[in-house]
């Protein structure tokens, strides 16, 4: 039993026609020589056939060694340990799937390898005791590890090795995939030169506003008008944008019925520290420029006598 390595999943060797990643080792005539890095680096090969739908020129260019690919199995021999391979096999719908199992395999792994490590408990232990029970009952133990950190009945049918393992385990994972907030923002040029004006404006970001859930709250601020952005500060990104999406539409359908025009300048997006600080600055420079122009005072009065003003300029 290996102190620190061990194959991802409960089965030995995987299924035909399944997708996996693999790492080249060797380039060869007869084709590439690969390991298999979910099956405890096993070793297969990927026949020259088998590489590519087109004619092959030169084999450098389609695989390299140290590269990782996604490979389909063809056939397992359990007796003589040779596992055939294809990459010309799989679509791009395969690869993405696999590549997604990969990674939120290899997370469970390195969980393992820290539990193991601290615990001095051989990490094919963890993964009998541990990950492979979680694979079985939530489809994969990363899912069944983010879900712990609010839902501790989780662990209800699983046998710790060790209380030490246990404490370990559920610290490590409170610190390591306790979801961070993330903020998803999208720039608007919002114009009404109809009757309503501003209040037409106004209505169409709290139309957006109003579109806000119990997860994704979404704010309104003006750059410089007729420049608008809409904000949220969410946990889960996709869902954050999907809400703004829906929003936007939302402001569009009020601003035309105002006889006024929205046009996405930037469509919802995460953004990083930098993209917040340089919107941030720019914010501040356009309401410098604003405070030097007359007749700002009035505007702003009107803002404020709005009883959920959607628009807020920098502090």
């Amino acid at each position: 039993m290996s102190f620190t390595n061990c194959r991802f999943y409960e089965e030995k060797y995987p299924a035909v026609d399944s997708c996996v990643m693999v790492n080249v080792k060797q380039i060869a005539e007869m084709g590439a020589y690969v390991k298999l890095l979910e099956y405890d680096n096993i070793d297969g090969m990927i026949l020259l056939s088998e590489l590519s739908r087109r004619r092959i020129r030169s084999i450098q260019k389609l695989v390299r060694v140290g590269r990782d690919e996604v490979a389909v199995v063809l056939r397992v021999d359990k007796e003589k340990g040779y596992i055939d391979l294809s990459k010309r096999r799989v679509s791009a719908e395969e690869a993405a799937k696999c590549e997604e199992r990969y990674n939120k395999s290899k997370t469970v792994h390195l969980i393992m390898r820290h539990v193991a490590d601290k615990t001095q408990t051989p990490v094919e232990t963890l993964y009998e005791t541990i990950a492979w029970p979680l694979n079985r009952k939530f489809g994969h133990a990363v899912d069944a590890f983010k879900l712990s950190i609010t839902n501790p009945s989780v662990w209800t049918d699983i046998a710790f090795p060790s209380k030490g393992a246990e404490d370990e385990l559920k610290d490590y994972i409170t610190k390591r995939l306790t979801p961070q907030r993330v903020k998803v923002l999208a720039e608007l040029e919002v114009t009404c030169f109809s009757y309503e004006g501003i209040d037409g404006i106004i209505k169409a970001l709290r139309a957006a506003q109003d579109k806000s859930t119990k997860a994704v709250e979404i704010s309104a601020k003006v750059i410089s008008a007729p420049h608008y952005v809409l904000s949220a500060v969410v946990f889960d990104k996709d869902e954050g944008i999907a809400v703004l999406q829906e929003a936007i539409e939302c402001a569009r359908e009020s601003i035309v019925a105002s006889k006024g025009n929205l046009k996405v300048k930037t469509e919802p997006k995460a953004v990083t520290d930098r993209d917040e600080a340089e919107l941030q600055a720019l914010m501040e420079e356009r309401a410098r420029e604003n405070a030097e122009v007359p007749g700002d005072d009035s505007v702003s009065e009107s803002d404020d006598e709005a009883p959920r003003a959607p628009i807020q300029g920098s502090k």
